[in-house]
């Protein structure tokens, strides 16, 4: 594994790392379901995309897996649990650190064996995309947990401590 792919793959790493401590600071299974004025997503909803977008283009074509991605149960399932959404994140987790293992110097380079929004990409730009999309989406839970629960905390997502290459300063 490059150097590059060790780093974006960390990043996917601390990213649901991050989604499961949010999912586990809603006080309720029913705070994750809930759709307030001016979000059209719940973070129930949100998990599951996340996981279920990981799942099929790391998991299922760069790493070989046999998950197939069910788009639109991600945005109508409803009502599973803390633990059920927690289980899923879990499992994109070691899919993705499994086939980040398994990337070589030139998958990065090389053309994303799928066509994306109908257009042939990178590997590499593609990957730092789902980075950016993940972390989008990771803002949009934190937010949700906020207004849904009131509390202005968080669960310290994204801090530069939890990259892949953070050192203590000496």
């Amino acid at each position: 594994m490059t150097a590059l792919a060790s780093a974006i793959g960390g990043i996917l790493v601390r990213e649901l790392t991050s989604l499961r401590q949010e999912i586990d600071a809603y006080p309720s299974d029913a705070d994750l379901w809930r759709v307030v004025p001016g979000i059209t997503n719940s973070a129930g909803t949100l998990a599951l995309h996340m996981a279920g977008n990981l799942q099929h283009f790391v998991g299922a074509i760069l790493g070989g897996t046999d998950y197939v991605r069910n788009r639109d149960r991600e945005f109508s399932a409803r009502g599973l649990s803390k633990a059920q959404l927690v289980a899923q994140v879990t499992d994109a987790i070691s899919t993705v650190e499994r086939t980040f293992r398994r990337l070589g110097p030139a998958d990065l380079g090389s053309e994303f064996p799928e066509a994306v929004a109908k257009v042939r990409v990178n590997t590499g730009d593609f990957l730092i995309h789902l980075a950016s999309h993940l972390a989008y989406h990771l803002g949009q839970v934190d937010y949700h947990r906020r207004i849904v629960t009131g509390s202005p905390t968080t669960v310290g997502a994204v801090l530069p401590t939890k990259l892949v290459s953070a050192r203590p300063v000496e």
